[in-house]
């Protein structure tokens, strides 16, 4: 059974005011929680429901970002290396996330394809995230980060409020 866009009902409530760093960030942390617990997970309805939400929230993060952050941080910093690179993380990312979607918890490569995915995203946040790494760089920058926070949310409301009704 392919995975469907619906969202959990444990998702946590999005954070109100904060720039658009830490907004990314608290992506990250929800993410890193489901991973964790699809690793704890033993039904294969548990891991279908986190894999269904790690993707879900993957597909989502990757476009704001796309979207919205990474046009804003090449505008303010210049930096086409960055940027590039996290563009090709995310592409090989989707293909994952691509694939997943359309599988069962019980096929053979689920568990695996996962855990591949977790840790293709690790890398990734940790790319992000490091001191000079494109977050820090983001916030030495020029970008009005509160008013592109604003920016993240709204257009992250209206893909997740698409993704309920489809």
């Amino acid at each position: 059974m392919p995975i469907k866009a619906k969202r959990s009902t444990g998702a946590k409530s999005k954070p109100q005011n904060l720039d658009a760093v830490a907004v990314l960030k608290a992506d990250h942390r929800q993410v890193e929680e489901w991973f964790s617990q699809f690793d704890k997970a033993k039904s294969p309805s548990k891991k279908f429901e986190l894999a269904n939400n790690i993707c879900e929230a993957l597909t989502v993060h990757t476009t704001i970002e796309e979207e919205v952050f990474y046009p804003a941080f090449i505008d303010a910093t210049g930096d086409k290396d960055t940027h590039h690179e996290a563009v090709v993380e995310h592409a090989g990312a989707k293909k994952l996330i691509a694939e997943i979607k359309g599988m069962s918890a019980d096929d053979d490569y689920f568990d695996a394809k996962v855990t591949v995915l977790s840790e293709m995203i690790k890398h990734h946040v940790k790319e992000e995230e490091q001191p000079g790494g494109m977050f820090a760089e983001a916030r030495k920058s020029d970008m009005d980060l509160f008013a592109l926070g604003e920016q993240l949310r709204a257009r992250k409301t209206e893909l997740e409020t698409h993704a309920r009704a489809a």
